[in-house]
C-alpha cells in the first residue's frame, strides 16, 4: 500500500503541476504585477510559454496514463480533479464564493483519492473538515491578496472586486467556528471512538484550537496568508503545535 500511496502522491503533483503551469500562463500580465508572483518562471520570464505548454502536455498525459494503470477508480478521481482545476482556472477563479469552494473540493478530491488508492472507507468526518479547513486557507489567501495589493488588487484578480477584508472576515469566522466544531464532534463520535478505542481524542481540540487560533494571529496581525505551506513550514509555534498534536493523538491511539 505504501507503495501505491507513493504513486498515488507522485501522480497528483505532476497534475497540480500541470495545472499551475496552465495557470501561470492564463494568468502571465496579471501575475507579473503582483509583487511575489512576478518572480514565478512564466511571469519573470525565466521560462519560455512554448516549454511550460509541452511540459504541462506531457504531466498531464503521464499522470492520467499511470493513474488508470494504478486503479481506475482512484484514476476517475484524478480525471475529476484535473477537470475541476481547469473549470477553476478558465472560468470558476473569476465566480465570486465559487472561486474559494472550488479550491476546497480539490484538497477533498485528494483525500479521497488516497483513501481509494489503497481501498479504504474514507471517512464523512475527514471530508467536512478537510473542505472546512481547505476554506479557512483560501479565504485567508483572498483576504492576503487584498490588503497586500491595496488599488491595484482587483487588476491582479477581478474577482477580488467582490470581495472586501470585512466580508473575508465574516467568512473566515463562519469557517473558523465550523471547523473546530467540526473537530471536536469527529473525536466524540461513536463511530471514531469504535474505530480508535478510546474516547480520548477530545484531548486533542486545544491543539486545533491553538493552530486555528495562531493562523489567525499572523493572517491579522502579522499580515501573513498568502502562502500557507510557508507560514505552516516557518512558523516555529505552529510547528510545536503539530508536532504535539501528533504525539498526542499517538499516545491515546497506540499505546
Amino acid at each position: 500500500m505504501l507503495g501505491d500511496v507513493i504513486i498515488a502522491f507522485l501522480i497528483f503533483c505532476f497534475l497540480s503541476g500541470s495545472v499551475y503551469t496552465l495557470n501561470d500562463l492564463i494568468d502571465l500580465n496579471q501575475d507579473r504585477q503582483h509583487p511575489k508572483k512576478s518572480q514565478r518562471p512564466l511571469a519573470s520570464g525565466k521560462l519560455k510559454s512554448p516549454v511550460a505548454i509541452i511540459s504541462g502536455v506531457i504531466l498531464v498525459s503521464l499522470s492520467l496514463t499511470s493513474a488508470f494503470w494504478l486503479s481506475t477508480n482512484f484514476a476517475w478521481i484524478a480525471l475529476g480533479y484535473f477537470i475541476l482545476q481547469i473549470a477553476y482556472s478558465t472560468l470558476l477563479k473569476h465566480v465570486v464564493i465559487l472561486d474559494v469552494l472550488a479550491v476546497s473540493t480539490g484538497f477533498v478530491l485528494r483525500a479521497i483519492a488516497g483513501a481509494e488508492v489503497i481501498n479504504v472507507p474514507i471517512s464523512s468526518w475527514l471530508l467536512i473538515c478537510t473542505i472546512l479547513l481547505a476554506l479557512f486557507l483560501a479565504l485567508g489567501k483572498r483576504r492576503h491578496e487584498i490588503l497586500l495589493l491595496e488599488e491595484n488588487a482587483v487588476h491582479h484578480r477581478k474577482i477580488l472586486y467582490e470581495y472586501s477584508p470585512g466580508l473575508l472576515d465574516q467568512m473566515i469566522s463562519v469557517a473558523t467556528a465550523s471547523t473546530v466544531v467540526a473537530y471536536a464532534l469527529y473525536t466524540m463520535s461513536a463511530e471514531t471512538i469504535k474505530k480508535f478505542h478510546t474516547d480520548n481524542l477530545k484531548y486533542t481540540i486545544p491543539f486545533v484550537l491553538y493552530g486555528i487560533f495562531r493562523y489567525l494571529y499572523l493572517i491579522h496581525q502579522k499580515s501573513e496568508g498568502g502562502s500557507p505551506e510557508k507560514i505552516l513550514l516557518n512558523d516555529k509555534p505552529l510547528l510545536i503545535n503539530i508536532i504535539l498534536y501528533l504525539i498526542t493523538i499517538w499516545f491515546f491511539t497506540y499505546t
